[in-house]
């Protein structure tokens, strides 16, 4: 039988309040029960913040892109592998499923190479700008998720790359790596947690709420109706369907019972992306 895989982005509210917490890992369980394979992508951005002030490592950007030191990127690992990972593991195991931690590293799931950006307007050089351990992915193997899914376990994922261009490894953007590791795996559709109800054309209007978004009129709303965080997230979806996703789905991180309610009862909630 084929399995109905669900890749979920983890973060915002849902993944720093302990309550949230719980309740998202139940409602995962519930889909576990219904016959869908879910899969856990995860970043950690506050927890990471927080380890790098209590290591006295100063934070610095780059056309607003964390810069990421040698050492910054030993306190981000041990802070999501570590610390974040191993949290979540607990919780979704409290929640009756066979939970794995694992991270981009683990049988070379996601590989990457050292990411640099195109000089901005009023730099003062022509040269691509570094972002140190900072990594663009260059490939995807979904093999070992794979198997586990097929066994009934629970993947749960940090987004930490192995490196392709060097020895070690890369600090990735985690709608990034979601995003590829859904589209590797031919997911039925890449979940997006957020801390709102969807897309609003205008915010926060419920009636202005889009729940049905063709990708051919993504590219319109930038700018507009997507702005500030929410442009990286809606990119990744976007990537990920060019790659053959059936879709993307955002829903609110903070309601937990929006995972019932779509897949489930299959109410109209949140705003789905497709082809």
């Amino acid at each position: 039988m084929k399995l109905k895989k669900v890749l979920i982005k983890y973060g915002g509210n849902a993944m720093t309040t302990p309550s949230l917490q719980t309740a998202i890992a139940r409602e995962v369980a519930g889909l576990r029960a219904a016959g869908y394979a879910p899969i856990i992508a995860h970043g950690g951005g506050p927890f990471i913040q927080a380890a790098l002030q209590q290591a006295n490592i100063p934070s610095h950007f780059v056309q607003g892109q964390r810069y990421t030191s040698q050492e910054a990127l030993q306190v981000i690992t041990r802070t999501l592998i570590g610390q974040v990972n191993a949290d979540l593991v607990v919780a979704f195991r409290a929640a009756g499923m066979q939970a794995v931690g694992l991270s981009g590293l683990d049988a070379g799931m996601v590989q990457a190479k050292r990411k640099l950006l195109p000089p901005g307007e009023g730099e003062l050089t022509n040269a691509p700008l570094d972002l140190g351990e900072v990594g663009e992915i260059t490939a995807t193997n979904p093999a070992l998720l794979e198997h586990l899914l097929e066994n009934g376990f629970t993947p749960i994922v940090a987004c930490i790359a192995g490196a392709a261009d060097k020895e070690g490894a890369y600090n990735v953007n985690g709608d990034d790596f979601a995003a590829a590791l859904a589209a590797a795996l031919k997911a039925e559709i890449f979940l997006i947690l957020s801390d709102v109800d969807g897309l609003y054309r205008e915010y926060p209007n419920p009636e202005s709420l889009i729940h049905d978004l063709p990708l051919a009129e993504l590219e319109g709303l930038y700018g507009k109706v997507i702005s500030g965080g929410m442009i990286p997230k809606m990119q990744a979806c976007a990537r990920a369907i060019a790659q053959g996703l059936g879709g993307a789905l955002l829903l609110n991180g903070t309601k937990p019972e929006q995972f019932r309610q779509y897949f489930i009862e299959k109410r109209v909630v949140g705003t789905h992306l497709h082809p």
